[in-house]
């Protein structure tokens, strides 16, 4: 699958891009990803499946501490703690991860998202540590 460009960032991850998840966002301190959902991302139940939500909301805190501008290098950063509550359930239709850098060292960061229904109900939260981390593309 190709990278996905959204707001002139190209999003190369082929986890996230396998899944269907799009940078709908991104900006310096804060991102959006959206999904919409299918049979493939429910669980037995028939709702959105818990690492799928997880998934999102990773994605979504690490992003907002790595803004760059298109023309500038990529960064990469690695979870080092990711902490997640789940509030509600989802069965179908599109969901948003909005992601919030808090705050941030020398490697060292902190972000928060949330995950909303279409409705902008909150379908569940995470707080989240990621490193800096230095990334060589191999050929």
């Amino acid at each position: 699958m190709s990278a996905a460009e959204n707001d002139g960032h190209l999003m190369d991850n082929p986890f996230l891009q396998g899944l269907g998840i799009r940078l709908a966002h991104w900006e310096l301190k804060e991102c959006r990803f959206i999904l919409d959902i299918d049979a493939r991302h429910l669980n037995r139940q028939r709702n959105l499946q818990g690492g799928v939500v997880a998934t999102l909301l990773d994605a979504a805190c690490g992003y907002a501490g790595l803004y760059s501008a298109p023309s500038e290098t990529q960064q990469h950063a690695a979870t080092i703690a990711l902490t997640i509550s789940y509030i509600g359930k989802v069965r179908e239709g599109r969901v948003e991860a909005i992601g919030k850098l808090m705050g941030k060292g020398r490697k060292i960061y902190f972000s928060s998202a949330e995950l909303r229904n279409e409705d902008g109900e909150v379908i569940a939260t995470a707080q989240g540590s990621f490193k800096r981390a230095t990334f060589a593309a191999e050929a």
